[in-house]
């Protein structure tokens, strides 16, 4: 009896091989489908400023911080500021500022990091500024400083790049200039990037946004991707010029922004929960404007499959009902999810008001959404980024695919005797981008 050697048992056998190989191949494959670099990323030479980057550690309407960098060639480094004029020969009332400059050692070789903050602006008033040396100088940017009143102003909120960013996010941030091109500020809401210590890494973040990040002041919170050994990267203090006002031994990753009517407070999901929570408290209750916001890396409900952050809903949800946050930007679980009512009962029993809790991903790397549904809107294997539009007592708040279709919209209205009211405006012609059949990656 032939056992193995016939001609179509071996082809059997060979076929048998061929479907394991292509499904180990798929399944395994997929979680780091996108943990690679596959676009070219340019580094500026011979001393030309790189990574400039508009970020606030003071007061918008005053003053406006900016950030670059140079290689080993430059070690000092200069801004230079003037109200913004129609005519071409503005610059010649521009006054310079020398920067603060710390170096830093990278795989890519030794780099200078500046720093200028702009001081004694004046409010609602748009200025021009270049960095650089007198041998190197960058473009002139514009950027405008915030009212001191309640204009109607927006911002653009990204949940996690992280992976393939010059790639792939690059469409994110570049399609949310091109629908809110006066956005006030960007908030990223952790994992700008996916290895904490890579500056190739760094430098396609930088790439992706260009001079959007030049323009746009940022507001950034660190995610789990920027910590190694549960220590926040070496990038991070260095790139971005951060309030300091936050709990000690987390400045610039814990602070909060007045933007005119808005209080904007970024929390450090990674570390120091606790006294984040005791700070966050002096923060809220002392708290004069009329919209609060927060961002931080770790859903309070997860949006994925086999994920959960109790320590979080323990430690800062009664903060979040007890002062009323309107809303909480939050990243890490790669799916969209927005909603209020929540496995432990809606926030707030009245009339279903409370926090609105929002989890988005802008990057290509996507998870598969958790089985218990506590979210009113939720999307799968979508890129998206979120305009939001603050207009005295009431909250606009789109979100947008990266193709340029609406998918998510409502309204929060402040009243004086209760919680915001919720509209939705959630387009009737489009379902859900619900893909639980489609698991993209691990979830981690």
């Amino acid at each position: 009896m032939q056992l193995f050697h016939t001609k179509s048992s071996k082809k059997n056998a060979a076929d048998k091989v061929a479907v394991l190989l292509v499904f180990l191949l798929v399944f395994t494959a997929l979680p780091y489908a996108y943990d690679r670099t596959d676009a070219l990323v340019s580094f500026a030479a011979n001393g030309a400023p790189e990574n400039i980057i508009l970020t606030w550690s003071g007061d918008p309407t005053t003053t406006q911080s900016v950030t670059w960098r140079t290689d080993q060639s430059i070690a000092r480094g200069f801004a230079e500021i003037v109200m913004a004029d129609a005519a071409p020969d503005f610059f010649l009332e521009a006054r310079q500022l020398e920067a603060q400059t710390e170096s830093l050692e990278t795989e890519n070789g030794l780099k200078y990091y500046h720093s200028v903050t702009f001081r004694d602006l004046e409010p609602n008033t748009l200025y021009a500024y270049r960095v650089g040396t007198d041998e190197h100088w960058s473009e002139w940017f514009h950027f405008q400083t915030a009212s001191n009143g309640e204009e109607p102003f927006s911002l653009i909120y990204f949940g996690d790049a992280q992976n393939n960013v010059l790639s792939l996010w690059s469409r994110a941030i570049r399609s949310a200039y091109s629908e809110a091109p006066h956005a006030k500020f960007m908030v990223h809401a952790g994992d700008l990037i996916n290895h904490a210590n890579s500056d190739t890494e760094w430098r396609e973040w930088f790439d992706a946004g260009d001079w959007i990040h030049a323009m746009v002041p940022s507001i950034a919170t660190p995610g789990n991707h920027e910590y190694r050994n549960r220590v926040l990267n070496k990038f991070w203090r260095p790139q971005f010029t951060l309030p300091q006002n936050g709990v000690t031994g987390l400045e610039e990753s814990v602070y909060y922004i007045d933007y005119q009517n808005l209080r904007m407070i970024s929390l450090n999901s990674n570390e120091k929960l606790a006294e984040q929570a005791a700070w966050l408290e002096t923060v809220l209750q002392d708290n004069p404007r009329k919209w609060t916001l927060v961002t931080y890396h770790h859903p309070m409900y997860s949006a994925a499959k086999g994920r959960d952050n109790k320590e979080l809903r323990k430690l800062w949800k009664p903060l979040f009902d007890k002062y009323g946050v309107d809303m909480a930007l939050q990243g890490h679980d790669h799916t969209y999810a927005r909603g209020r009512n929540l496995p432990g009962g809606v926030n707030i029993l009245d009339e279903g008001g409370g926090t609105m809790y929002v989890v988005s991903v802008s990057g290509p790397k996507m998870y598969t959404l958790p089985e218990e549904r506590w979210m009113d809107r939720a999307a799968q294997n979508t890129q998206l980024f979120q305009v939001i539009t603050i207009d005295g007592d009431t909250l606009h708040y789109k979100a947008m695919t990266v193709t340029g279709e609406l998918y998510d919209a409502f309204e929060l209205v402040k009243r004086a005797d209760g919680p915001n009211r919720l509209i939705e405006k959630v387009p009737a012609d489009l379902p859900e981008r619900d893909y639980h059949s489609r698991d993209h990656g691990h979830n981690h």
